[in-house]
């Protein structure tokens, strides 16, 4: 029987939005809920470190070591999601619905089969795993069975990562706001009730992420098994030919290392904090979660603009692909100047949230984010940039940028900062003002680099 992959109405309006509609409006039509969810989600996450402070200080420390810990094992799914994602909505804007059906189910079967593999092989062996990665042992004591079960919640995320994908690619940005909303109710919800009505241990608020998480992939399930649509799943779709799957790998091995290299260059820079005590590792975290309240919706616009850019570049329009990335980059900057702005006018009471009846905590993450705060808007500029070399297909030079933001712009210099200058705690802060504002700087150089070779290659003025 024939595989079948078709278009429904919906999706063919938002396929000829894409490539004619005014591109401010497509930016802002795809990139608002993805932006508001992000914000929402940096929100919730920061509710959520509260209720792991209500816990203790160290259960703090503990969430913000062991999630970057995470976040380098999730990034081979979440690398695979992104550079597959850019090859279906390629695919999307040339019109080749049997093909996007085919990348779709391909990578399902592909992102399970590597989520199942990093369980089996890491969950026996977590404890060593952890010491291996630098974890200091109070908190592995606090959060060996956290982690645990946070492995679990990486492989639901691994398919529900595929599944976000997907409906970005489409266009469906509401709908993934809808679905994402949900799972933070749920999730906060279940870890409100642990902490605070049951007095439940730290492994608790894992249970309330796998359970929330396990609410998003009933959804996954459900949308992803409609009928004959091209971007439904199929057992009979999954292929493994060169032409189907090649291209997405070629495209998200870079992503896959960028993303882990930079979790990786995180582990290593919170191990470095524990020079100050390891309250300051806690408060490296909350930094860096109120510094995701202005960085996140720069990633929701960086995320929808990124498929834009790969669907108009699939379909040969090419002034669009630079109009979207010129659009994004605007928005991202007055964000990140706004947001950023609000947050040090409320630094006093936003830090107050966290410290746990800690003075001393409390001043360590004024004392980060005082730092932090001054790169978000050349951070909202290297979001744009990266969004134009993933619409493009350029995920090695995406896999450059990140390395040189953690590699070259961090590492080195908080090592120098610690060794070789008098500022001490202070310096925890001013290497995240660094290795942000570097980075916004060596982004909008190569941005200058390839949109000139782009024009010239495309024959525009």
């Amino acid at each position: 029987m024939p595989i079948k992959a078709q278009l429904n109405k919906k999706d063919e309006a938002f396929l000829q939005m894409s490539l004619n509609t005014p591109m401010w409006r497509v930016v802002l039509h795809v990139g608002t809920p993805l932006a508001l969810y992000q914000a929402l989600a940096m929100v919730f996450t920061v509710l959520d470190t509260m209720m792991a402070s209500h816990i203790s200080k160290e259960s703090v420390s503990a969430v913000a070591y062991l999630s970057q810990i995470q976040l380098l094992l999730s990034s081979v799914g979440g690398g695979l999601a992104v550079g597959a994602g850019i090859q279906i909505s390629r695919a999307y804007g040339e019109e080749d619905f049997l093909m996007v059906r085919r990348r779709v189910s391909s990578l399902y079967a592909i992102s399970l089969s590597l989520g199942l593999l990093m369980l089996l092989v890491i969950l026996p062996f977590r404890t060593s795993f952890l010491r291996l990665a630098g974890t200091p042992e109070e908190l592995i004591a606090v959060g060996s069975r956290y982690f645990a079960v946070q492995l679990f919640v990486m492989v639901v995320n691994f398919l529900n990562g595929v599944y976000i994908a997907v409906e970005r690619a489409r266009g469906n940005a509401n709908r993934i706001f809808a679905l994402n909303l949900v799972v933070i109710v749920v999730k906060l919800s279940l870890t409100a009730v642990f902490v605070y009505v049951l007095h439940s241990d730290l492994t608790m608020i894992a249970v309330a992420s796998l359970l929330s998480e396990l609410a998003m992939f009933t959804f996954a399930v459900r949308y992803s098994l409609a009928g004959d649509s091209a971007f439904s799943f199929s057992f009979q779709a999954i292929s493994f030919d060169r032409i189907v799957t090649l291209p997405m790998l070629r495209q998200s091995w870079p992503v896959v290392a960028e993303k882990a290299l930079f979790a990786f260059g995180k582990t290593i820079v919170n191990a470095m904090s524990a020079l100050y005590g390891p309250l300051m590792v806690g408060a490296m975290g909350v930094s860096n979660n109120l510094g995701g309240i202005t960085t996140n919706p720069q990633n929701g616009f960086q995320q929808g603009s990124s498929a834009i850019i790969s669907q108009n570049f699939g379909a040969g329009r090419y002034r669009r692909v630079l109009q979207a990335f010129y659009a994004t980059a605007l928005i991202n900057m007055l964000l990140g100047a706004v947001i950023s702005s609000i947050e040090l006018w409320q630094l006093s009471f936003l830090s107050g949230l966290f410290d746990g009846g800690s003075e001393a905590f409390r001043a360590m993450i004024a004392l980060v984010y005082r730092y932090e705060a001054l790169g978000a808007v050349p951070l909202g500029l290297n979001a744009a940039v990266l969004a134009l070399l993933y619409g493009l297909g350029k995920t090695k030079l995406t896999l450059l940028l990140n390395f040189c933001r953690v590699f070259v712009f961090r590492i080195p210099v908080f090592w120098f900062l610690q060794h070789c200058t008098q500022f001490g705690q202070k310096s925890a802060g001013i290497v995240m003002m660094v290795s942000n504002t570097a980075s916004g700087l060596i982004a909008l150089i190569v941005a200058l680099f390839v949109i000139h070779a782009f024009k010239k290659s495309h024959a525009l003025n």
